[in-house]
């Protein structure tokens, strides 16, 4: 009776895991399809096939270059975590921690968009629109900023 019993509970657990995943998995393909294109980099995967191709490998270049910087910026977050896991808070060792991961972070985003800015000057300005419409989603929907009259 307790093989049973215990071949029960395990095919419980696991139904109720395959449920969840399955559950997950599509959550994950439903937003997935709306949810990209909400930044500048997300953006680039609705460039054509060769510009999508010349702005991914730009990306992968500037993290590829900043690799010791994003490692820095992990290595904080794992201090952080450590420092809050402690039985008494260390308030100054835990702020300077997060303000490393901050600082990395700061760091490679302010790379890639350095990168995606070259990107834009030497494209089309139809690959500029596409850029422009990542930027626009991410900021929400709003009118169109008007051109300013120069007097």
């Amino acid at each position: 009776m307790s093989t049973g019993r215990n071949l029960l509970i395990a095919s419980v657990v696991l139904n109720v895991f395959l449920a969840g995943a399955l559950a997950g998995g599509a959550v994950w393909i439903r937003s997935g399809k709306q949810g990209q294109g909400y930044s500048l980099e997300a953006a680039g995967g609705r460039l054509p096939d060769q510009q999508r191709t010349q702005f991914r490998k730009a990306l992968r270049e500037v993290r590829r270059e900043s690799r010791d910087i994003i490692l820095a910026g992990q290595q904080a977050r794992r201090e952080a975590a450590d420092l809050l896991r402690q039985p008494v808070l260390d308030k100054a060792a835990l702020t300077a921690a997060l303000e490393r991961a901050r600082n990395a972070d700061v760091t490679i985003r302010a790379r890639l968009e350095q990168r995606i800015i070259e990107f834009a000057a030497a494209g089309s300005a139809e690959d500029r629109a596409v850029l422009a419409e990542g930027l626009t989603r991410r900021a929400g929907q709003q009118p169109p900023a008007t051109p300013k009259k120069s007097p």
